[in-house]
């Protein structure tokens, strides 16, 4: 099992050291952190847009929408017998939820384990080492105070200034880039 795992780092090696020769700062390899997390966004969102039917799953959301307003419409009228009915139709309502949930799993399925391996790389390369000095302002309205206390908290450590790691700037990262791909794929607004 050992010998699987080094042998997938080093594939890991061979496929990001020369991205990470390529950085500006390969001291602080923050321009290497946000190709990788393009990367992964690019992956997670295709495999998302490939095995999830987004018109299918918009339909469900909205079907889920009307139900809870009318559901709300009931309660505030008082209309018993509307409830009644809602409530009937209630076991639809939590299949269709299930389904949304499962698929909307597949993709994850699928990603899971390579952005793990991907992350134990990151984490063992010199990007571990990342610090990025945020503006004030970027750093509270990104919560990155919080996240600096739950690492203190987990790992006993502190931070100082305004900085984050490089696990909160992938966050940052892929975050961003998965709204832009999403975006150009095509995705509805709802899901």
């Amino acid at each position: 099992m050992i010998d699987i795992f080094n042998m997938v780092f080093e594939a890991l090696n061979a496929i990001f050291s020369p991205l990470l020769a390529l950085d500006p700062n390969p001291q602080n390899p923050a321009l290497t952190v946000l190709v990788i997390a393009f990367i992964v966004s690019l992956i997670t969102t295709i495999a998302n847009k490939l095995l999830v039917d987004q018109d299918e799953m918009n339909e469900i959301q909205q079907k889920m929408k009307d139900y809870q307003k009318e559901v709300r419409e009931a309660q505030k009228s008082g209309d018993g017998k509307k409830l009644a009915k809602l409530q009937a139709q209630q076991a639809e309502i939590m299949q269709n939820q299930s389904k949304m949930m499962t698929n909307s799993f597949k993709p994850m399925i699928v990603t899971f384990i390579p952005i793990i391996l991907i992350f134990f790389w990151m984490r063992a390369s010199p990007i571990s080492g990342l610090v990025i000095s945020m503006p004030p302002g970027a750093f509270y309205v990104s919560l990155a105070p919080i996240w600096h206390f739950i690492g203190s908290f987990m790992y006993g450590g502190h931070s100082v200034g305004y900085n984050i790691g490089w696990l909160f700037w992938y966050f940052i990262c892929t975050f961003g880039m998965s709204q832009i791909l999403r975006k150009f794929l095509g995705f509805k607004q709802g899901f």
